[in-house]
């Protein structure tokens, strides 16, 4: 049995070691590549896509188009992280609003009956560092899971293939089981 391949688009986090280091632990294997070199297609020997998150701000669409492109065009399972979900939303037509400085872990309601969801309770706990969030989800999004400090932690794209969660996975338990479930719709 082959070991599936993982596109991880790095979007200048600090914490992107962490991210790989979770997949590969999942059982996958991953190649990153810069915002700036993502490919004009993904390649057949993927099998999912996952974005960091990011230090330029997500309203900066000129410079994501390219990889929103990328995501849109695939066909294969896409987490956005952060950041990174923070630029499908705008892409799709969302607001970021500015928020309080968040860092740390925050508790979080999801909704169990997702499968990315399938090996955690319906609380759980998060890592949080941003001060930006979505304050609804942009159409053709659904809000599955949501905290007192961001009204959308998590979102769903209507066809069940493109993920994003405001929160950090690569820390903490939660985050670990959260990655299992994405792990589980391409592995």
């Amino acid at each position: 049995m082959s070991v599936p391949r993982v596109l991880m688009v790095n979007n200048g986090t600090l914490s992107l070691p962490q991210l790989r280091r979770r997949i590969e632990d999942l059982g996958s294997s991953t190649e990153t590549v810069d915002t700036s070199s993502v490919p004009s297609r993904l390649s057949s020997g993927y099998q999912a896509i996952v974005l960091s998150g990011t230090k330029v701000r997500a309203w900066n669409t000129e410079f994501y188009r390219p990889l929103v492109d990328l995501v849109m065009n695939s066909s294969v399972p896409v987490l956005g992280i952060c950041g990174g979900m923070q630029l499908l939303a705008m892409a799709a037509g969302g607001r970021l609003v500015e928020g309080q400085q968040r860092v740390g872990s925050y508790d979080a309601r999801v909704d169990v009956d997702e499968p990315l969801f399938a090996c955690v309770e319906p609380t759980v706990k998060v890592f949080h560092r941003h001060t930006l969030y979505l304050d609804q989800v942009p159409t053709g999004f659904r809000n599955i899971g949501r905290s007192d400090q961001a009204p959308v932690e998590f979102m769903a794209s209507d066809d069940g293939r493109i993920f994003g969660s405001q929160a950090h996975l690569e820390f903490r338990k939660d985050g670990f089981e959260i990655l299992r479930g994405f792990t589980r719709l391409y592995g």
